[in-house]
Parts: C-alpha cells; structure tokens; sequence
C-alpha cells in the first residue's frame, strides 16, 4: 500500500553513491524533499528520468528543495551511474536490507525485486505533500514535480 498523502513520510538512513550515509530526518525543519523511487541505473526510462532531474536541477535542489533519488542498486553500481551520466544530487542505495525503505513507502515490487516508478513530495514538516506512482516502464513528468513544489 502506497504511502498516502498528508501522512508523516517514514523516516530512512541510506548511504548514497558515495558511502556517506543520508537520513530523512535530517532535512527535517530545513528543506521540501523531492523523494524519487526508480528500478534501476542504467535502464532507458530510468537513464532518461535521472537525466532529465540532473538538466533541472536547480528547481529540484536549491536553499528550500533537497532532491533525493532511490533504487534498488549497490551504492558501487551507482557511483558508477552517477559519474556516467553526471548525476550530482545524492542516488540512495536501498539494497540491504533489500527494499526495506522501498516497502515502507509502498512502492516495491515483490515479483521484480525493485521500486517502482514512485515519487513522493515531502514539505519541511515531514509530511507528505503529493505523489505519484508509476508501472515500471512508464516514465514521471517532471513538470508534475514543480506544481507541486510550487505549491508548498
């Protein structure tokens, strides 16, 4: 089951593509975070969505906005992606426990072993703003992420 809006988002401690390790909880009070759950690196959808977040950073990480992007991957597997396709903002291994924040935001396919395509807006209070879910091969709208943004 799908995390739903205007729930408290469950806090989770990751490493990202390079060891250090990244806490929900810490944008807490400071920042809107832009939570993106995708399959896996260096897949054509996923390729194309990363992509187009690194192209728009600045609306999606800046002084209010923190973005986030979490997948299934080895932190080593995405270290790779990252410095391939110039990613700059943190890419969150949710490897082991295998999935476990991917369940809590109730975006992981049992059958696939991975998240699906979930994206979740979280405001400065920790609370679930917006969000959508999408099959694996169907690809987000960033411009989605921005009304919602815009509207926190």
């Amino acid at each position: 089951m799908t995390i739903e809006v205007g729930s408290q988002a469950p806090d989770f401690q990751l490493k990202d593509n390079h060891g250090r390790t990244v806490r929900l909880s810490e944008f807490r009070g400071e920042k809107n975070v832009v939570l993106v759950f995708y399959p896996f690196a260096f897949t054509g959808v996923c390729t194309g969505e990363l992509c187009a977040l690194r192209d728009e950073l600045p609306r999606f990480e800046n002084e209010g906005t923190q973005l986030l992007a979490v997948s299934n991957d080895s932190i080593h597997t995405l270290r790779v992606f990252a410095e391939q396709e110039g990613l700059e903002y943190p890419l969150l291994s949710d490897f082991w426990p295998h999935g476990e924040t991917s369940r809590a935001y109730g975006v992981f396919d049992e059958d696939k072993g991975c998240a699906v395509r979930g994206t979740f807006v979280i405001d400065k209070a920790g609370v679930v703003r917006w969000s959508v879910v999408n099959g694996l091969p169907d690809a987000r709208d960033l411009n989605d992420y921005v009304k919602a943004l815009e509207a926190l």
